[in-house]
C-alpha cells in the first residue's frame, strides 16, 4: 500500500508509481496500450519530432493513450544542439496542451549529437536546461552518470536528473552504478535512472540504491512478451523501493552467525552426568 510519505513529487506533479515508460519501438499500438495498462505507469515519454513527422509507430499515438490518466513527458529525442532542443521542447508543450494537459510544462531534455553511441552532450544539455528552466519548464535532463554535471543541473533548477545506466537501448544494465550512487547521495532532487535497463532485477537494483524511479522503454517494447515484461518491471520497482525503505543488511567482510550464541548445550556437563 502506498502511503502519503512515499509519493514521488516532480515539479508540480505527484506520482504513486515509480516506473515510467516510453511509447516507442512497440510492434503495434495494441501491445503498447496493454503494456502501459499493466505497468501502471503514470508518466510516459513521447518523442515530439516523431509524432510530428508521423514516423513508423507514432501515427495515431496521441489518440491511443488516455491522457486524463497518464501524464505526458514530451522529449527532445533527435535534437543535436541546445537550440534545437529548446525549440522542440516548446513544440512538446503545445502537443501536451492539444492532449488536454494545458498546465503541462514537463520536458525530458535530450541533446544527442552522437548518432553511433547516442551519448548525451553535457554542455548542450546544461545550456538548454538553463534556458528552459528560465522559460518555466519542468526539466528532466537525460545525462551521462556524471555527478558534477548532475549537481550543476540541480543548481540551475532542474526538477530531476536522469543518468543513464548504460547506453540507450543496449540492455547492459547499470554499468555506471558507482557514479549513479554518488549522484543519488549528493542530490536533493529525484534521480531517475534512464537507459540501459534490460531486465527487472536491474530496475529493482536502481530503486534499492535509492533512485526515485526508473524509465524503461526498450526492455518492455522489444521483449518477446511486452505485457509480461511490463508487469515484471512494475513488480521489480515496487520490490526495489520497499527494499530501500526497509534498509538493507550492511555488507561485511566476515561471516556472522544467524543463530544466538546464548543457551548452548554445555557438553562437559552432559558427559559428566
Amino acid at each position: 500500500m502506498t502511503t502519503s510519505q512515499d509519493l514521488l513529487k516532480i515539479g508540480n506533479k505527484t506520482f504513486k508509481n515509480r516506473l515510467f515508460t516510453g511509447t516507442g519501438k512497440y510492434s503495434n499500438t495494441e501491445k503498447m496500450q496493454e503494456s502501459l495498462a499493466i505497468s501502471g505507469s503514470e508518466m510516459v515519454t513521447v518523442a515530439v519530432r516523431r509524432v510530428q513527422k508521423q514516423d513508423l509507430g507514432h501515427v495515431g499515438l496521441i489518440e491511443a493513450i488516455d491522457w486524463s490518466k497518464i501524464w505526458m513527458l514530451p522529449n527532445t529525442a533527435g535534437c543535436e544542439t541546445a537550440e534545437d532542443a529548446i525549440r522542440v521542447a516548446k513544440l512538446g508543450r503545445e502537443l501536451a496542451k492539444l492532449a488536454g494537459q494545458v498546465d503541462n510544462n514537463f520536458v525530458k531534455l535530450e541533446v544527442i549529437p552522437d548518432k553511433r553511441h547516442l551519448l548525451p552532450d553535457p554542455f548542450g544539455t546544461l545550456s538548454a536546461a538553463e534556458k528552459l528552466v528560465q522559460d518555466g519548464f519542468t526539466v528532466l535532463p537525460y545525462i551521462n552518470a556524471d555527478p558534477l554535471l548532475a549537481k550543476r543541473l540541480e543548481e540551475v533548477g532542474c526538477a530531476t536528473v536522469m543518468p543513464l545506466g548504460s547506453p540507450i537501448g543496449s540492455g547492459q544494465g547499470l554499468n555506471n552504478a558507482a557514479n549513479i550512487r554518488l549522484i543519488i547521495e549528493n542530490s536533493r532532487i529525484p534521480v531517475v535512472v534512464d537507459a540501459g535497463i534490460g531486465v527487472p532485477s536491474e530496475a529493482a537494483q536502481a530503486l534499492e540504491m535509492g533512485a526515485a524511479a526508473v524509465l524503461v522503454n526498450s526492455a518492455i517494447a522489444l521483449a518477446e512478451d511486452p505485457r509480461n515484461m511490463a508487469e515484471a518491471m512494475a513488480l521489480a520497482v515496487k520490490a526495489g523501493r520497499k527494499s530501500f525503505l526497509a534498509g538493507r543488511l550492511p555488507a561485511q567482510p566476515f561471516a556472522s552467525a544467524s543463530s544466538p550464541s546464548t543457551g548452548l548445550i554445555n557438553h562437559s556437563v552432559v558427559s559428566s552426568s
